[in-house]
Parts: structure tokens; sequence; C-alpha cells
């Protein structure tokens, strides 16, 4: 089973100012508790024993609130990735420095709030034996879908709805220890590992239907704030 997490929560979040002009994203409230404790409880449900967090902007702030991950009963090792080039660099910095040598684990980005099952997750990608596997949910998408005859006449209109023939990122991936082979000094992980992986057939997904948001935006923020209430983690 995973016992290892690591997460990248080192971004600015331009996009979540002025929210963000003295906290780092992972610290916005939700419905009375930064964002980083409730995937902290998540992960613990799941089992997870370590977890190893890419920190940067604002990085005190998370350091002093979390400390070491005994009071969550977990433990929490940080590295600093301030320096690095994107997100491929700040997951290998994270694994390299922080010794993280298991055959498998658990790789996401800090701003993803979820509730699948780490055992299924696992299973999956034990099964499939890929290099990594990811998380991918159904497009929600932001605007109103308009569907039309060859007369021109409106037949049907969804507002916003769910494809769920078009899958995204989840942001949320388990890693073999054969990734470090794949992660670049430079470059964004979805530019560069996950095209080399893709290419050699070494990418599988698990497309999951259930909970996942992700915290990007102010609408972001109201929504998640909206769906914790019904979460089970």
């Amino acid at each position: 089973m995973l016992k290892t997490a690591v997460l990248l929560v080192g971004g600015k979040a331009m996009r979540l100012r002025p929210i963000t002009d003295d906290i780092p994203k992972c610290m916005v409230d939700i419905e009375g508790r930064p964002l980083i404790e409730w995937i902290i409880e998540w992960l613990k449900e799941n089992g997870i024993e370590k977890v190893v967090l890419g920190v940067a902007y604002k990085k005190e702030i998370i350091m002093n609130h979390l400390g070491d991950g005994s009071k969550f009963g977990m433990k929490i090792l940080y590295n600093d990735h301030s320096k690095a080039q994107d997100t491929g660099d700040a997951f290998r910095l994270a694994i390299e420095n922080c010794n993280v040598d298991d055959e498998n684990f658990l790789a996401m980005n800090g701003d993803e709030l979820t509730d699948i099952s780490l055992k299924n997750l696992y299973r999956f990608h034990v099964e499939h034996s890929p290099v990594a596997t990811i998380v991918t949910a159904p497009l929600r998408s932001p605007f109103g879908i308009v569907e039309s005859d060859d007369n021109h006449t409106i037949t049907n209109f969804k507002e916003k709805p769910i494809l769920s023939d078009k899958f995204v990122n989840a942001g949320v991936y388990i890693f073999n220890k054969k990734i470090k082979e794949y992660l670049p000094e430079r470059g964004r992980l979805e530019e560069t590992t996950f095209v080399k992986l893709a290419n050699e057939s070494m990418l599988k997904t698990f497309k999951y239907f259930g909970f996942w948001r992700t915290l990007n935006t102010h609408k972001d923020h109201e929504e998640m704030r909206k769906a914790v209430s019904n979460l089970k983690i």
C-alpha cells in the first residue's frame, strides 16, 4: 500500500489575490480550516504515513502551522524549491532531497481536494505497472452547451454540463520509483515527463467520476467551500 505522498504547495496563486497576498494557496480557508488540513486528513485516512511538501512562496507559514506532522499523526518533511525550474524540477528536487525511495508513491498538486480511494487507485496502478498513473476527471464545461438541428433550431441547452466523454488531469498521480529517470531539470511535468511517458506507453489513466475540486480562482474557492459540507474523508 502507499505510505508516502509528495505534494507541491509552492505556487504564488496570483489568481486568488488578495486572499493570497499574505498566505500560500494551500493555507486558504475552506470552511474553518486551511485546504492543506483537508488534504492531510484525507491522506491519513487512506494510510499515508509520510508527506513531503515542496514549498516556496510564504513557506514559513505552512511550516509553522504543520510542523513535523506529529499533531496530525504523520511525518511531514519539507523541500524548498524556490529556485526550481517549474513543476518537473520541483518534484525531482522533493524526491531527491527528501530521499523518497518507495517502490510506488503518491504525488499531487497541493490545490486539489478529492475523496478518491487510494487503495483502489494503488490496486489499478500495480495491476497495469506503468511508470505513472494519472487520475483523470470528467471535464466540467465552463460554458453552456447548445445543441441544434439542421434548421438551426436549438433543441437542447445544457448549462455548464459535465462532459463524460472528455477527461482532464486531476493533478493526482501514482509514481513508480522509475519516475526519477523522466523528471526534467527544467519544464512543466505535463509538457515533459508525461509526454515522454505517453510516447513510451508507460502512462495510464484512472478515470474517476467522484468528488474532485481544484483551487485556482475565486470561483473555485466558493465552489470548494460549498462542496466540502458533503465531503466524506
